[in-house]
């Protein structure tokens, strides 16, 4: 039998699984983590918000009197939006914008008492989101992930590449060969794993592009230039601060509101009463977290609310979002759209996104997202150890380049056609190709560490 791992296009896609892996392996093991701990954020958040349940239902004031609590509470804030009571007993949560520019939710209790307050910014899941995101570095940390997300992309299908059974049985391909020991077991555990996950992960990291700052600022010009939009952006992607929610925008906006945006007091409000619309909206059954946001406000996605109450939910299950607009003075429904109004491309994202964060089937999607995280991670923990247990003392290890290149124009259209999709892997690969044609040339030991004198030539030679 051929010893495939001799031949030229194993060998190179070898070299090309090895870099990618060694590059991602860190931003897997961080956004797996940060991930798996995210798919749980209603029960993180019911958790930080226990002391704001349960509590007595007697003798309950209306909602215009809990915004008032609120708002008496913090002079000179703004009144954002109501966050109805899933239950007689628990309180409600007023989101109210201050005067510096931040934000609070205020739990006032039925009977109209402020009991608590938190700033949204400093919840445990807004800290999770932005280290997933992010890496708590703000838009050079999402780059970072982003360019992480497209190269894990190409370790995925390289690796599924070398998997290829070619003629073998299904041990070592379908299950694992653990009684082996050492590297056969290594090696077993690694392809198997990366042969199950495969899929879940390739789904994981195509609905995370959506969510990034350059893919999904491409993603938004596109989808402009080819009509493909139906209302406003509902989810955070792109390097416009107005397309999600930003606190800092929403600021602003409130800073040039006037005041009868700001239902300061009595005065100020519409003429509709806030407890009527509360009314009508329970009649909605809308799924928790339920808000009404008063005429004016800014809205979490895209442009102010206009001059309506609205109702609408911040489930994270996208395709039960749906919107009701009431009419200030009189309270009759004056608009309504939901999941089905919106482009059909609009539809795939919410569902992917659904899906990414583990709320589309609840419990199984979460557990599923676990599943995949921990499979992401054994994949990393046992690359990295294959290449610790190969790795000579003077180089960083990587397969060796064939003595004979082939010119692998599939393997260049493959990449290249990746790159285009891509565009942070194109800049890498545009970046890598400088660094050796122009600098490794210069450094011939640094090359010789690294492995890489003639390994991007590879996919530019043709």
């Amino acid at each position: 039998m051929t010893d495939v791992s001799r031949m030229p296009l194993y060998r190179t896609i070898w070299r090309w699984h090895f870099y990618a892996g060694l590059f991602v392996i860190p931003f897997i093991l961080i956004l797996s983590l940060t991930g798996a701990a995210y798919l749980f954020k209603p029960q993180i958040d019911r958790w930080e918000e226990r002391d704001w349940r349960g509590l007595a239902a007697a003798q309950p004031v209306d909602a215009d009197a809990q915004v008032a609590a609120a708002l008496a509470a913090f002079p000179g804030a703004a009144f954002h939006s109501y966050r109805i009571p899933e239950a007689p007993g628990d309180a409600a949560v007023i989101h109210l914008g201050l005067p510096g520019g931040t934000m609070r939710d205020v739990a006032v209790s039925p009977q109209g008492r402020v009991i608590g307050s938190a700033d949204p910014e400093l919840r445990w899941t807004t800290w999770l989101a932005r280290l997933h995101g992010k890496l708590l570095l703000g838009l050079g940390g999402g780059i970072l992930v982003e360019l992480a997300a497209s190269w894990a992309i190409v370790m995925i299908l390289t690796g599924l590449y070398l998997w290829w059974p070619r003629g073998r049985g299904l041990a070592g391909v379908v299950w694992p060969r653990l009684r082996l020991g050492g590297r056969a077991a290594l090696r077993d555990l690694h392809a198997v794993t990366g042969f199950w996950v495969s899929g879940l992960a390739l789904v994981l990291l195509t609905t995370a592009l959506p969510w990034t700052d350059i893919w999904a600022t491409g993603f938004r010009a596109v989808r402009a230039e080819m009509g493909w939009v139906s209302g406003v952006q509902d989810w955070k992607g792109g390097l416009d601060p107005h397309a999600a929610h930003d606190h800092g925008a929403m600021a602003k906006a409130m800073s040039g509101a006037t005041p009868a945006h700001r239902m300061a007091n009595a005065n100020d409000a519409p003429r509709v009463k806030l407890d009527r619309i509360v009314l009508r909206a329970q009649a909605e059954h809308m799924p928790a977290p339920a808000i009404i946001q008063p005429p004016g406000t800014p809205n979490m996605f895209g442009p102010p609310n206009g001059n309506v109450w609205t109702l609408t939910t911040q489930t994270q299950n996208r395709p039960l979002v749906r919107k009701v607009s009431y009419d200030p003075v009189t309270g009759i429904e004056v608009g309504r759209s939901g999941f089905a109004d919106k482009h059909v491309i609009d539809r795939a994202v919410g569902y992917g996104i659904a899906w990414h964060e583990g709320q589309l089937f609840g419990v199984v999607n979460q557990l599923v997202g676990v599943a995949t995280a921990l499979a992401m991670i054994t994949l990393a923990v046992s690359g990295f150890l294959m290449w610790r247990r190969r790795k000579p003392y003077d180089a960083i290890g990587a397969p060796p380049m064939p003595r004979d290149p082939a010119r692998l124009k599939g393997v260049a259209a493959i990449v290249l056609c990746l790159a285009a999709l891509l565009p942070l892997l194109a800049a890498s690969l545009i970046l890598l190709w400088l660094v050796d044609r122009l600098i490794l040339p210069r450094l011939p030991r640094v090359a010789r560490w690294l492995g890489m004198a003639p390994a991007v030539r590879e996919v530019f030679r043709v």
